[in-house]
């Protein structure tokens, strides 16, 4: 075995919205997960790879554990708690705040049940004053005994080489797993899905909840290698999103494309020919078969 050379998976895990996508992108320094202000925007747990000469992590982005409302939730949420028992090192991120919810008690719970080592990294510290922060580190201390704690910014790239220092120092030897020049196993549709659904997420303020999948129905590259046709379905949950989506006389469905199209082609590295529809699938996050159909398949878990 080579004693020089680590790898082994890493989790990040954390209440909706923390900025773990975020974190992610930073720190692979490609955008793989999708992130948006809302919660629960990361539906499925996305694999990214990070290499370097010390050696090789491979990052699950995992759903946010919440309290589950419906099937989807239900998923999500199995697809997080499955994640902490499987891996080499735990990244839990956390806000800045004094007051422990319910929600960050109900994630303890879960890792004290592990034996893997748990970093804790305070996210968004460019939202309070520093001398804050210490109060902070010491009311997440009498949760658990956490191997380190790190005070971040992932939206302003601050110590992010701490987090990836003290990933090594908890990782085993061994070999690499994917070929240095791989970012993510993810499959080049599901991403296209993932960075469409982003767009309509960040357009459609709060009027759409969570109630919307994407399906790609076709992704042909050109024979001359011009371009790639992406023809894809933006699915809802009621009559009444449908129109809000479509916007008045094809606005916002439009806007939706030309914005997802500027990030898929940085994906292809190439033109992209998108054409978008949209459908109405009623209560489909309640649906085995259509959460299934929309990518989230329960015996993946």
């Amino acid at each position: 075995m080579n004693k020089t050379y680590k790898s082994g998976f890493v989790t990040l895990i954390g209440r909706p919205n923390v900025g773990k996508s975020t974190l992610m992108n930073h720190l692979i320094g490609q955008k793989i997960a999708i992130t948006s202000r809302k919660p629960q925007t990361t539906r499925n747990r996305i694999q990214t790879v990070y290499t370097s000469e010390r050696g090789q992590i491979v990052f699950l982005d995992t759903p946010g554990i919440h309290k589950a409302k419906n099937k989807l939730g239900e998923y999500m949420v199995n697809v997080a708690e499955r994640t902490i028992s499987d891996v080499d090192v735990i990244l839990w991120l956390v806000e800045p705040t004094h007051f422990i919810g319910a929600g960050e008690r109900h994630i303890a719970d879960q890792l004290k049940r592990v034996k893997t080592p748990v970093i804790l990294v305070i996210n968004k510290i460019d939202k309070v004053k520093k001398e804050e922060i210490p109060g902070v580190m010491e009311e997440y201390r009498k949760l658990l005994p956490f191997a380190e704690i790190i005070p971040v910014s992932a939206l302003h790239s601050r110590n992010l080489d701490t987090i990836l220092d003290c990933i090594y120092k908890y990782l085993p030897y061994g070999p690499m797993f994917y070929d240095e020049d791989t970012v993510t196993d993810q499959p080049r549709r599901q991403i296209a899905a993932e960075l469409i659904r982003e767009k309509a997420l960040r357009c459609l303020g709060e009027e759409v909840p969570h109630g919307i999948a994407v399906a790609i129905d076709r992704m042909e590259e050109r024979q001359d290698g011009s371009l790639v046709d992406i023809d894809a379905t933006i699915i809802c949950e009621r009559d009444s999103h449908k129109g809000i989506i479509i916007g008045k006389g094809g606005s916002m469905l439009k806007k939706i494309g030309s914005l997802a199209r500027t990030d898929i082609e940085d994906l292809m590295e190439m033109p992209v020919n998108l054409k978008l529809w949209v459908k109405v699938k009623k209560d489909w996050r309640d649906s085995d078969f259509l959460i299934k159909n929309f990518g989230y398949d329960k015996k993946e878990l």
